[in-house]
């Protein structure tokens, strides 16, 4: 009986594997090619015009996903290739489901801190610490590189951006010049780690770059955030705003949740480096941490509280639009690639600029578009690089959508949360210091990197 259940298991894998070969159609000059890229080029139109239309992004990416795969499947099957274009699309999902199971599990965590009120409580102790304006443009921008290698960018910028609000009332000067910090800060802690950024992240899981060749990154990232926000400093008035906000008590198990977290990427590490197994792995097995954690804070506060800590509130919580965009994204991008367009944009840029341009031009391009289908667009590339070449694709991509405001999840939240104090328009007049710290972080990385540049990966 249980070799029969074993057969029964393999018989799929081994049908796909010994019935039909991976054979990869060109459709680069075919109509369904040509369909595929204007649908997905409509869909990132209304992705980036999601904060005037409100039209949630994860939607007209996962429909062309759907449009692009059916195009794909439906030209194989006339040519007599039913199965080939469902076994590259199983390898997209198997990439996707990866990426998802991590980035849940961080997300709860993330939800079940905030919850807890341990960032409410962090807002309100910088706010009544009666810091000069220049004292929070500094704190708030260290803050924000540090705290972003282990959250997300998005949820430090907000933290950020809810303290230089408090504080800085309506000295719209001030805030305008501290939000463009704290996006710089925050896109440049986020690249030196493999939890800081979804790009960075995606390498990691890939096995390209080993998590302790990220921190190579440390000193280029500092410099790109720390050159730009020196000069920024001369544009401050050191005067002092009076601000005070009541306390806030961190609620019952918010520093054990944290502890939690922290030893849960310790374990998604452990599992990676040591045991050679995915890292998604070990978040769920953290995430099991803040579950049993959960049931005893909710039988403890269920004595006071009717409305006591539920772990899947906190699921509920997740940023599921996002963990949605990078659905319809991957699939997008993995169906073109599949088509033939990535072959062709590796040998424009790769082959005839050079890896090093190359990986400049894709910081550049993830200035406009967001840096994560452009990353899975190099990762589904492969271009053969140096190590030192993968690290400075990777600090280019996060550290490239500091450029314009629009050009990360950070500066696209802290201009919501600004209510007009904080615009498009803003952030661009300070792109040309922007620019100053991107080259200057470049410069620094191939210089003080320059071992890793002829390490092969």
């Amino acid at each position: 009986m249980d070799k029969l259940l074993f057969l029964l298991v393999l018989f799929p894998m081994t049908v796909f594997a010994g019935g039909e070969s991976l054979e990869a159609l060109d459709l680069t000059t075919h109509w369904s090619g040509y369909t595929a890229l204007v649908l997905f080029v409509v869909a990132y139109i209304f992705v980036m015009v999601e904060e005037f239309t409100c039209f949630r992004k994860s939607k007209p990416v996962i429909l062309v996903a759907g449009l692009i795969w059916g195009l794909i499947g439906w030209v194989y099957a006339q040519n007599g290739l039913p199965h080939a274009a469902e076994i590259a699309l199983r390898h997209n999902l198997l990439e996707y489901v990866e990426l998802f199971l991590f980035l849940l599990v961080a997300m709860t965590y993330i939800e079940a801190l905030r919850e807890r009120q341990v960032f409410e409580a962090l807002k309100v102790w910088l706010v009544n610490k009666g810091f000069t304006l220049r004292q929070l443009f500094w704190t708030t921008g260290f803050l924000a590189f540090f705290i972003s290698p282990i959250a997300d960018n998005l949820t430090t910028a907000l933290i950020m951006g809810a303290v230089v609000l408090a504080v800085g009332g309506s000295n719209m000067r001030f805030i305008s010049i501290a939000f463009v910090n704290i996006v710089v800060a925050a896109n440049a802690g986020g690249a030196f780690s493999p939890f800081g950024d979804i790009t960075t992240l995606m390498v990691w899981q890939k096995g390209i770059v080993e998590f302790s060749q990220f921190f190579s990154l440390f000193v280029p990232s500092l410099i790109n955030f720390v050159i730009p926000a020196a000069i920024m400093h001369f544009f401050i008035k050191d005067e002092t705003v009076t601000s005070h906000e009541g306390e806030v008590a961190v609620k019952q198990g918010g520093l054990l949740i944290a502890l939690l977290f922290i030893l849960t990427i310790a374990t998604a590490v452990s599992f990676h480096n040591f045991l050679h197994l995915p890292p998604a792995m070990g978040m769920m097995l953290g995430l099991s941490y803040l579950m049993i954690a959960a049931f005893f804070i909710h039988r403890q506060e269920r004595i006071f509280n009717n409305d006591s800590f539920d772990v899947f509130r906190k699921v509920a919580g997740a940023e599921w639009d996002t963990l949605l965009f990078f659905f319809g994204v991957i699939m997008s991008v993995g169906g073109l690639g599949f088509m033939g367009y990535l072959a062709l944009t590796s040998e424009a840029m790769y082959a005839s600029l050079g890896a090093t341009y190359a990986n400049i031009l894709v910081g550049l391009l993830s200035a406009v578009v967001d840096n994560i289908p452009v990353m899975f667009a190099v990762l589904t590339m492969n271009p053969d690089m140096s190590t030192g070449q993968w690290l400075l694709v990777t600090l280019t991509a996060g550290v490239g959508g500091s450029l314009l405001s629009v050009g990360s999840a950070a500066g696209v939240a802290l201009m919501g949360q600004s209510k007009g104090l904080y615009t498009f328009s803003s952030h661009l007049k300070w792109t040309p210091v922007i620019a100053l710290g991107y080259a200057a972080s470049i410069a620094t990385h191939l210089w003080i990197n320059e071992s890793l540049l002829d390490v092969p990966i």
